[in-house]
């Protein structure tokens, strides 16, 4: 384990609620492993229909969302989310396996609060929750 994510793991992440959002069934185990093992209650959702009845049900800290699903893409998703009055201020991470200026601009206007590239490292993963979480 490297400095960083032992120094994650010491701050405990443990309890905290965690939705991930994407389509890919890979993403989805590889990221609800990685936190199940640091003691996050991990929900998925495969696209952000699935998730809005999650969210409603789970209360997430913190949510994962890919940018590029069917039905409700991730800058959708990510909008509604933020103009809910009683989760706008649930931090936001947009997924996605591009890496352009244009797509982490959009998805700061509607309202994430960290762009992270697929795919991520269980460092940069943990990081995130770090920062935009109070543990």
């Amino acid at each position: 384990m490297s400095g960083e994510s032992a120094a994650v793991a010491s701050k405990g992440l443990s309890g905290l609620k965690i939705l991930v959002i994407d389509d890919s069934k890979t993403i989805r185990r590889t990221a609800e492993t990685l936190l199940a093992k640091e003691g996050c209650e991990v929900y998925t959702a495969i696209d952000g229909f699935d998730a809005l009845a999650k969210i409603a049900d789970h209360h997430p800290d913190i949510i994962f969302v890919d940018i590029m699903m069917p039905r409700l893409d991730g800058y959708q998703t990510c909008a509604l989310i933020k103009h809910n009055q009683m989760f706008k201020q649930t931090p936001v991470i947009m997924l996605s396996s591009k890496d352009g200026l244009f797509d982490r601009a959009r998805g700061r206007l509607v309202g994430s609060e960290q762009y992270l590239t697929k795919p991520f490292t269980k460092d940069e993963l943990l990081g995130a929750i770090q920062s935009h979480t109070s543990r």
